[in-house]
């Protein structure tokens, strides 16, 4: 795993005319992981979002060194392909080996589903399927909104133990759930905190 870094220096997010939060930072460094928390509309999308470069903060910068995973609500597979050419898609496209497909398929108990259009998968399918493409991806970087959302149990602990196994090897999590997340050394940042009263 390539040295990587993750830091967010007094940022700011406005949100239409509300401002979100102010003053937020976090640094994130090489095993380490990062729960952000909060209800819905706290702004841990947002924050995702700037983290990843999607978003322009209001103020503050982010400070990257390592490619970037991102899992958000959008699983970025053709709704109308089976899901095991989606998956061989983004394959191709990150440069992975076929030996980290089949790593990503038995990890996330997709082998059954490769054959199953991407529309016919059910909430939980399809947040599996978004993980192993982050996995694909090979980057030290993992940016994981929700990664919790539609799984049942067993789902989850896989879930937590993939994020856990990345970090133990060397990678970065930035997780944004308002599920908790069972993660050894997990530090947790509640997003409330830095809420902004103002408008902006």
């Amino acid at each position: 795993m390539p040295a990587c870094r993750l830091a967010a220096h007094d940022l700011a997010c406005r949100r239409g005319d509300r401002v979100l939060f102010r003053g937020l930072g976090f640094a994130l460094g090489p095993g380490e992981a990062l729960h952000l928390a909060g209800p819905n509309g706290v702004g841990k999308t947002s924050l995702m979002r700037i983290a990843a470069g999607l978003l322009p903060p209001l103020a503050g910068s982010v400070e990257r060194a390592g490619g970037i995973a991102l899992l958000d609500e959008h699983p970025a597979l053709d709704t109308h392909l089976p899901l095991g050419r989606g998956l061989e898609f983004w394959r191709r496209f990150d440069r992975a080996d076929e030996v980290a497909f089949d790593r990503a398929v038995e990890t996330l108990a997709l082998a059954d589903l490769l054959d199953v259009p991407v529309r016919y998968l059910s909430t939980g399918q399809r947040k599996r399927a978004a993980l192993a493409r982050v996995m694909l991806a090979g980057a030290p970087l993992w940016l994981l909104d929700e990664p919790l959302n539609g799984l049942d149990a067993g789902s989850a602990a896989a879930v937590e133990a993939l994020v856990g196994a990345h970090c133990a090897g060397g990678g970065v999590a930035l997780i944004a759930s308002h599920q908790p997340f069972a993660l050894a050394g997990l530090e947790r940042l509640e997003l409330a905190g830095f809420a902004a009263l103002e408008a902006a």
